[in-house]
């Protein structure tokens, strides 16, 4: 797994795992309960994994739908 995206923004992570998932594309968030330890404040970021072999087209598929990605 290798990672695509990290954000602290949720409507973020939900659109890029939707576009996705609609490329049939398999996506696994991490970080997602860590609101438990930072008091729901937002700032600890949520990232993406998707497969190595699938990161080029992923990262298509973001960049291409205006999700800006780290270089």
């Amino acid at each position: 797994m290798k990672e695509l995206l990290r954000s602290t923004d949720p409507t973020i992570i939900a659109f890029a795992t939707a576009l996705l998932e609609g490329e049939d594309i398999e996506v696994f968030q991490i970080d997602v309960h860590m609101s438990v330890l930072e008091g729901s404040i937002g700032i600890l970021p949520r990232r993406l994994l998707v497969r190595e072999r699938d990161h080029f087209m992923a990262r298509a598929v973001l960049v291409d739908n205006g999700i800006p990605l780290e270089s």
